[in-house]
């Protein structure tokens, strides 16, 4: 992810505050998912990726349809 610089010092502590509260939501849906035994979904290269509540990576949904 590419970082852009700001002139503005107040929108650049607005928009780090607005990260940081956007990270701190996901990282919060992702431990909620791991305890309701759902996966995490992810990208990588442009890949679909699926982290299992047991810690494990896949690339095949474990979901049905």
């Amino acid at each position: 992810m590419e970082v852009k610089k700001f002139d503005n010092l107040d929108l650049y502590q607005f928009a780090s505050e607005v990260i940081r509260i956007g990270n701190r939501a996901v990282k919060k849906a992702q431990e909620e998912n791991k305890k309701l035994g759902l996966p995490n979904v992810f990208t990588k290269n442009g890949k679909l990726y699926y982290e299992l509540p047991n810690g494990e990576i896949t690339s095949e949904s474990p979901l049905k349809d």
